[in-house]
């Protein structure tokens, strides 16, 4: 993320100071956490969705997109956080210094893209069913998500040439002040309409799911009352929706024939209990992932708004874009929690591995 840097800090390549001396170490051993289990869950996340054949949905390969985003962060750029935060000093010359630069805003930028396609597939999914099967079928997917790593790409490629060492928080960056005002249109667009966005389709599904649960509720008693005027041999029950194994519900509901318009469900009431229950489970999972990324940049974002002429010691600095490190890791924890087959197929991972290495130690 942007910031400041001192001439002379961008010649040498250093961020040492003296109060930031002991810190390093905090930060060092959080980064190769970050590392170690980032780059392990996000590899599971991806080979669970190719081995599981219960997780090969549509909007599974959405979550397989945010996995790699992370997985870039986490197996090229954050050990070398690791290395310049253990040295105090970036070591890997002014060339890599842009590259890398440009890869931790293509990861994040691709990472925010995706939490918009995720936010808009989950609204569409309840909302209008035929747009949903339009935009994300198969064919709609694979344009899709590689336009994510295009733009993202694009959008950060042109700040080439002013991305340099920043020694505020030890990593390499975009110049604050030579990128403008390119840079603060990015920045705008993606940290802060994007996920302004993404809060927004978020609302308009808890409004619209509370909405159906209202009216399924005052729904059933009367259902229930219809049933019991019926003659025996009335004909048409309610045909149960079946529930996608990990990506929400599949809306193929039918509704009952009803005799007056008292009886007849709402839109999305007719789906049955557990294809309900999944597609909130999931959405509430998807809504756990965006208020995660949101808790690791927004500090980190307002502190660069507030102290534009950095006033504030580094070491606050180095630990707001420290909490950033964070977003890259959590996602599969998220996963493995409030997703059961997810879980499963970790476990099952998990268990591959582990026996031969248990095989040989018995030997």
């Amino acid at each position: 993320m942007p910031t400041n840097d001192s001439d002379s800090g961008n010649q040498t390549f250093s961020c040492y100071h003296p109060l930031v001396v002991e810190y390093r170490y905090f930060a060092v051993l959080w980064g190769c956490l970050v590392t170690v289990t980032g780059t392990v869950g996000n590899l599971m996340t991806i080979l669970a969705f190719a081995s599981d054949q219960r997780l090969r949905t549509r909007f599974n390969v959405l979550i397989v997109n945010l996995a790699l985003a992370d997985l870039l962060y986490c197996t090229a750029l954050q050990p070398v956080s690791v290395d310049s935060y253990l040295h105090l000093r970036w070591r890997g010359g002014a060339l890599w210094c842009r590259t890398f630069g440009l890869l931790l805003f293509l990861s994040n930028s691709v990472s925010i893209l995706t939490l918009c396609l995720i936010a808009v597939s989950r609204y569409l999914l309840v909302e209008k069913r035929a747009t949903f099967e339009r935009v994300f079928s198969t064919r709609g997917l694979w344009l899709l998500l590689p336009s994510t790593w295009a733009l993202g790409l694009a959008s950060f490629a042109p700040l080439w040439r002013v991305y340099v060492f920043v020694p505020q928080v030890c990593t390499c960056s975009f110049h604050r002040t030579r990128g403008r005002p390119y840079s603060t249109i990015l920045l705008f667009f993606y940290f802060f309409a994007g996920l302004f966005c993404v809060g927004v389709f978020y609302l308009l599904i808890y409004q619209r799911v509370r909405v159906a649960a209202r009216a399924l509720v005052r729904y059933r008693p009367s259902r229930r009352s219809s049933r019991k005027k019926a003659p025996p041999s009335a004909e048409g029950t309610e045909d149960d929706s079946g529930v996608g194994s990990a990506g929400g519900p599949t809306c193929s509901t039918t509704t009952p024939p009803a005799k007056t318009k008292a009886t007849a469900p709402p839109p999305h009431a007719s789906q049955g209990s557990g294809e309900d229950g999944e597609f909130k489970r999931v959405t509430r999972m998807c809504f756990t992932v965006f208020m995660c990324f949101v808790f690791c940049f927004v500090p980190f974002l307002v502190l660069n708004i507030v102290d534009k002429n950095n006033r504030a010691p580094q070491i606050l600095h180095m630990f707001c874009a420290n909490l950033t490190w964070l977003n890259s890791c959590i996602n599969p924890m998220l996963y493995a929690v409030m997703n059961r087959q997810f879980r499963q197929s970790y476990h099952l991972l998990l268990t591959r591995a582990v026996t031969p290495l248990a095989r040989l130690w018995r030997r």
